[in-house]
């Protein structure tokens, strides 16, 4: 059936494409915080344990959101390590970093999807599309406001 949202389809395919690369730089660090939630340690163990928690299933949220608004544009959603690993921007984390390195790695993270996110606005905002504009503009002010709670515990 012809999707008549009023946005054309190679609009909608341009939006959907950044929206794609959102979701995986959403996902990846999903993926990134969860470990670190669970393998962090020293004495920072309960603060970061607990604000990794919070942060891990906020994105969890996230991700059924972004999903949810390309499948609203006409498009598939990725959904596999494989296309997620094709299209983000964040670097995984094969290993144990200590609590301030998986602090500094996390606040990367944030701003990545904060620039992901940044750069699929123009798309949006040039044919009118408000719904994803203000997903953008939520997820931007989440993660900016992430990355300084996470910068700030680095300071001292």
């Amino acid at each position: 059936m012809q999707i008549d949202i009023g946005i054309a389809e190679n609009d909608r395919r341009e939006i959907a494409e950044g929206l794609s690369r959102l979701l995986a730089d959403t996902y990846t660090l999903y993926l990134k915080t969860h470990s670190f939630h669970w393998n962090v340690t020293g004495p920072m163990f309960n603060t970061l344990h607990l604000m990794f928690e919070t942060q891990y299933n906020e994105l969890a949220l996230a991700v059924d959101l972004i999903a949810e608004r390309i499948r609203a544009l006409g498009f598939p959603a990725p959904g596999s390590y494989a296309q997620y690993s094709a299209l983000t921007s964040i670097q995984e984390a094969t290993d144990v970093p200590k609590a301030e390195e998986m602090i500094r790695q996390l606040v990367a993270g944030q701003e990545a999807v904060v620039r992901t996110a940044r750069s699929v606005f123009p798309a949006a905002e040039k044919v009118g599309d408000e719904p994803t504009a203000d997903l953008l503009t939520q997820r931007m002010q989440l993660h900016e406001k992430t990355a300084w709670m996470l910068r700030s515990m680095l300071e001292g």
